[in-house]
């Protein structure tokens, strides 16, 4: 099983074979990077940042317990690296309503950001961090309720608020920007 060749190469680091920890570089660079592309829209930042924290887990090895799998616990290290680096790193942003407010402006927006999809993920983007990291973790890295609030560190009933205030943020505000009803709702 993947968590069992985990914990066995954490359990050869912690004794001593730092080597072994190439093991989970290869096994979880792809995902990392890919977590991290979610959090930034940049490959060469993703790939700088996933490598921050593949130095961070390494660090972080001796304080893993195993309360959770390996996997939920490295990707709450590395989802921990990726926002204080967002943070640090904040690009001065407009929120997208705010342009919406020139008239047609929505095709323009959609032809800049060259899909309807493109400006979802823009959107997304744009949404306060305890809400994006929700939807991140949620939808766009398919993790289920339990895994995405262990990973954030909150509790299920926590994320299910973040996830449902999130998906109303995101209704009004690509209503907004496509001038229409068109944009679904939750029932």
């Amino acid at each position: 099983m993947a968590d069992d060749e985990d914990l066995d190469a954490v359990r050869a680091v912690l004794t001593g074979d730092v080597s072994a920890f190439q093991r989970i570089v290869e096994r979880w660079q792809g995902p990392l990077v890919n977590l991290a592309y979610r959090f930034c829209r940049d490959r060469g930042q993703a790939a700088d940042m996933a490598q921050e924290a593949f130095l961070r887990i390494f660090r972080a090895l001796p304080s893993f317990r195993a309360k959770s799998s390996f996997s939920t616990w490295m990707i709450s290290v590395a989802a921990n690296v990726y926002r204080s680096q967002l943070r640090r790193n904040l690009p001065e942003l407009t929120g997208l309503e705010a342009l919406a407010d020139f008239p047609g402006l929505s095709e323009a927006l959609v032809e800049t950001a060259g899909s309807r999809e493109e400006l979802v993920r823009r959107t997304v983007q744009a949404l306060p961090a305890k809400y994006r990291d929700a939807v991140v973790l949620f939808y766009f890295h398919e993790m289920n309720v339990n895994r995405a609030s262990e990973s954030l560190g909150v509790p299920p009933g926590t994320l299910k608020a973040r996830l449902h205030r999130a998906r109303a943020l995101l209704a009004r505000r690509l209503r907004h920007l496509f001038n229409s009803d068109t944009v679904p709702t939750e029932a």
